[in-house]
């Protein structure tokens, strides 16, 4: 299986998420935050796809990258799940180094709140993501969903109501 950008973050984020997802249940095209994320995603530097390249290598796709340079440019909307987002980053700078596009570095821009963060692959990462993509692999493939853990962040997930409704609630 091709683990995708997507893939990557979800599992950082649940993995319950990332089975649902994978395994064809996706609830995105009905959350109004997925929605605004991608507005900001077309919005915030309109100058930038003429500026960079869009890039598919190896299951990922690269929005923005800056192939003079060599920097991934990754827009979010919220730095409340930063660390997925690095994680993310990191996932696609690993994957071009597989491809033997080194010297690659990343930008996390959060343009709402006028932050960004510089990303690098460190050794300890390169030697962690294969085991991550293997993690991965073994969620999505199972034949059971993971069990749903509450955390702060389910109310603002898209897949909510999928988790938390029950029909005594209704």
């Amino acid at each position: 299986m091709r683990v995708t950008g997507t893939h990557f973050n979800y599992f950082m984020i649940c993995h319950r998420k990332l089975w649902l997802f994978a395994n064809g249940i996706q609830m995105e095209h009905v959350s109004e935050l997925v929605e605004m994320g991608k507005l900001i995603h077309e919005t915030s530097y309109p100058g930038r796809s003429s500026k960079f390249e869009e890039v598919e290598i190896g299951g990922i796709k690269i929005d923005y990258y800056d192939a003079k340079s060599r920097v991934i440019h990754e827009i979010k909307k919220s730095d409340k799940i930063e660390k997925a987002h690095e994680m993310q980053l990191k996932y696609y700078i690993w994957v071009l180094e597989q491809y033997g596009i080194g010297g690659v570095s990343g930008v996390l821009e959060y343009p709402r709140l006028r932050k960004t963060e510089q990303v690098y692959l460190s050794n300890p990462d390169r030697e962690e993501i294969p085991a991550m993509i293997s993690d991965i692999e073994a969620i999505v493939l199972s034949d059971q969903c993971p069990e749903k853990v509450e955390m702060k962040m389910c109310k603002n997930c898209s897949y909510y109501d999928f988790c938390w409704s029950t029909e005594a609630d209704l």
